[in-house]
């Protein structure tokens, strides 16, 4: 009876022991940093990962994590400056953008985290500073800038901005990307309506223009046509005189070295000019003078008044 009793015994205070020594010991993992919380203080801030000790029974261990953590904004419009500036160098309010942005941070100083936003606050808050960055900093600069030519400096300062703004949360802001920047739906339409008429008329002006060198092209040819035909024909009518002169020189030539043979060879060439078959028509006497080589082969009958 007695061993058993002493058996129970020996049992209880292993369970408390066991009991005792987990609610003393805790380890802290490399990816966290540990707050330990005495009725609701906190008394020690543990960053190194390792095996630690604890009050059992009174102190609290709250695990932070130490990686690198994102906070999604969610997609608002956020009003840019206008082209245009005043003055006196301040921008003018301007378009509506649709921005949507991310952050990553990391908590440096878990004492600070833990006393000001917690574990479960943390998000919210740094989404109203995120936001509030990306008014402040976008509302200064235009589209232009925010899709083009300045996002990654706008990108930093936004980053800069949160950074400051986080510190007294014991949270570094690490980076501040901008997703997506767009105009808002009604704003896109008339855009693109915009940039579809902008397209059409330099469509036009091209067209307009493509027409007008045609035209000028088409006419220089045509100026040139003519002025090749008149030169060729000029030319054509001078070689045609020069021809026409060689053949004369020719015939007066051999009409003078012998009257006879050319007599008979242009009446050869009447003839043969005249009597064409089946397409000659002629009413004359068979005794004239166009017949005259029918009626004698010197052709003298008719010149001398002999038959």
């Amino acid at each position: 009876m007695r061993t058993s009793l002493a058996g129970a015994a020996l049992a209880v205070v292993l369970l408390i022991a066991l009991v005792v020594a987990y609610s003393t010991f805790f380890t802290v993992y490399q990816t966290k940093q540990a707050l330990v919380v005495r009725l609701g203080n906190p008394v020690r801030v543990i960053t190194e990962p390792g095996l630690n000790v604890k009050i059992p029974f009174i102190d609290s261990v709250i695990y932070i994590d130490k990686r690198i953590l994102a906070i999604e904004s969610a997609a608002q419009e956020v009003i840019a400056s206008s082209q245009d500036k005043s003055n006196t160098g301040v921008a003018q309010a301007g378009e509506r953008l649709v921005v949507d942005a991310f952050a990553r941070y990391r908590i440096i100083d878990p004492l600070k985290f833990y006393q000001t936003v917690g574990p479960d606050g943390a998000n919210a808050q740094l989404s109203i500073l995120l936001n509030s960055a990306l008014r402040r900093v976008l509302g200064a600069a235009t589209l232009a800038d925010a899709v083009r030519n300045r996002r990654e400096d706008l990108m930093g300062q936004m980053r800069d901005q949160l950074d400051r703004d986080a510190q007294p949360f014991g949270i570094h802001v690490v980076d501040v990307r901008i997703r997506r920047v767009d105009l808002p739906e009604q704003n896109s339409q008339a855009v693109y309506q915009r940039m579809q008429t902008e397209r059409q008329r330099e469509a036009a002006d091209f067209r307009a223009q493509g027409s007008q060198k045609s035209q000028e092209i088409r006419a220089r040819a045509d100026r040139d046509v003519t002025v090749l035909l008149a030169e060729a024909n000029s030319q054509a009518e001078t070689l045609r005189g020069q021809g026409d002169a060689e053949r004369n020189r020719i015939f007066a030539e051999a009409f003078g070295k012998d009257s006879e043979f050319f007599a008979f060879y242009r009446a050869m060439q009447a003839y043969e000019a005249g009597l064409r078959s089946n397409d000659t028509r002629m009413l004359l006497k068979p005794d004239s003078e166009f017949f005259r080589f029918f009626m004698d082969p010197s052709g003298k009958s008719r010149v001398d008044g002999t038959k």
